[in-house]
């Protein structure tokens, strides 16, 4: 099945309100164009010079996503167009980003990273780390952020109960912070990859990243 074919395939299936991230990492500008061409504007990367190259040489109209882990040193080269930043998972990343943000001229978009699988390899805050920035934000201490909403990744087994579990969990926390901090324009939950967006959205995810169902295996 060919790219575009995938792409409309899951696309068809969405609930209205669940938009679909294409991440795109390791695959080529080709691949890139042909869901572009189907109509895709929103792609998601995990490594900032590839994000870097590929905006530089990809159609303007795209909405690029960072969506893995952020060394700060880097931010500079995306600050002046990424349009969401999915994993802030320390409050040193969202410093930066605000400096960088302020530098750009711009407001960025981000999501907090919350830590909710049963691994150690995967980053990000715990619940009070999250009311604590949300806080700040609230309070005017990072005026170049939009601090839109949640992302987390669940544990990566075959155990659907567990993933519905941690799903739920996070979905619980994006409630308690949208009502307490009502300030914030809270209103994406970013949870659900190829392997489990179906349970994400069963659980409230109105934000998917797929890859591998969309293009396959990485090169």
């Amino acid at each position: 099945m060919e790219i575009h074919e995938k792409l409309g395939l899951i696309r068809s299936k969405l609930p209205q309100g669940v938009d679909l991230i294409a991440v795109s990492k390791f695959h080529s500008n080709e691949a890139i164009l042909e869901a572009y061409q189907a109509g895709h504007r929103d792609f998601g990367e995990n490594r900032v010079q590839e994000l870097a190259e590929k905006q530089e040489s990809l159609p303007n109209d795209i909405r690029w996503h960072m969506i893995g882990h952020v060394q700060t040193n880097k931010i500079k080269y995306f600050a002046p167009f990424v349009h969401l930043v999915h994993g802030v998972d320390r409050e040193k990343v969202l410093k930066e980003i605000n400096k960088e943000a302020k530098k750009a001229g711009r407001v960025i978009n981000c999501l907090l990273q919350i830590h909710i699988a049963k691994e150690d390899s995967k980053f990000g805050l715990d619940a009070s780390e999250a009311h604590d920035l949300c806080a700040k934000i609230t309070n005017g201490d990072y005026p170049h952020i939009a601090l839109k909403g949640l992302m987390g990744m669940a544990t990566f087994t075959e155990d659907n109960e567990q993933i519905r579990s941690e799903f739920a969990g996070l979905k619980s926390l994006f409630e308690e912070l949208k009502s307490k901090y009502q300030t914030l324009s809270f209103d994406i939950l970013s949870m659900g990859m190829s392997s489990d967006y179906g349970i994400a959205i069963e659980k409230g995810s109105n934000m998917i990243r797929v890859g591998s169902a969309i293009f396959g295996q990485r090169n």
